[in-house]
């Protein structure tokens, strides 16, 4: 198999990951331990693909996407870095130098292309107000998914083919304001997620839990792993006691229903 061929068949892998949480569902293929795997089948190593997959697996289990933020892309870093792990025959040790910082790159890569659907939300918005109700539809459904593949498709791609070297090269170059943006702009990204989530759940019935939630997360000194063990049992009672509150409400004699027919 040519590398042309390789680079091509790494960057549709590329194309399936990233739109397997957007549009095909969550099957987990953007996983570091499943695409690296499918990247060593496609360059005849699955056992390299799997340890380096694994390896990067373990870096990636604290990263999670909440709301807007945008983490280090480590879907894109897996794929570069298994790819470059099997074809210059390196380990797995120097397969993880290599998808830092092209995870870095996709986490820039993703900003930009979130501002740029933000702009197309908008579009599709007036194109409603219109009554053009199919171009608005394949704003979401074909040009969004379009996007989203090319943003994959062609560093991938272009990093496989070219070398990694090309992508290392890219991440420097990058001037030191546009990356200092782009930072400013992932940690504003989650506060502005979570304000769009409050805004639509936060009630007067709610803002006691938020209270004591913040409270418990600043003082108690709990790991995030110890508060959503906490949250969950919580949620679990409470749930418990609302429900067996209405059950009861419900439940009505038998014999009441048979003397209100008389």
């Amino acid at each position: 198999m040519s590398l042309l061929v390789q680079s091509i068949l790494l960057g549709l892998i590329g194309v399936f990951c990233i739109l397997d949480s957007r549009l095909l569902g969550r099957l987990n293929f953007e996983r570091p331990l499943i695409v690296s795997t499918l990247v060593g089948i496609v360059l005849g190593d699955m056992e390299k693909g799997l340890m380096v997959g694994a390896s990067l697996e373990l870096i990636s289990l604290g990263i999670v996407n909440i709301g807007a933020a945008a983490p280090p892309d480590m879907n894109m870093g897996s794929i570069i870095a298994t790819s470059f792990a099997i074809l210059s025959k390196s380990d797995a040790q120097t397969a993880l130098t290599i998808a830092i910082p092209i995870a870095i790159l996709g986490q820039m890569l993703g900003i930009v292309m979130r501002t740029i659907l933000s702009r197309l939300t908008h579009t599709a918005d007036e194109l409603i107000e219109k009554g053009e109700y199919k171009k608005a539809t394949n704003i979401h459904i074909v040009w969004g998914p379009i996007l989203y593949s090319l943003m994959y498709f062609m560093p991938i791609f272009l990093a496989v083919y070219f070398g990694t070297d090309l992508v290392k090269d890219i991440v420097e170059s990058i001037p030191a304001w546009l990356t200092n943006g782009l930072t400013l702009a992932s940690k504003i990204l989650p506060a502005y997620g979570f304000a769009l989530l409050l805004s639509t759940m936060l009630s007067g019935k709610m803002l006691p839990f938020l209270l004591v939630g913040f409270f418990v997360t600043a003082y108690s000194g709990l790991s995030v792993t110890g508060i959503a063990i906490f949250a969950c049992a919580l949620a679990f009672v409470l749930a418990e006691l609302k429900f067996k509150k209405e059950g009861a409400s419900v439940a009505t004699d038998p014999l009441d229903d048979l003397e209100s027919l008389d």
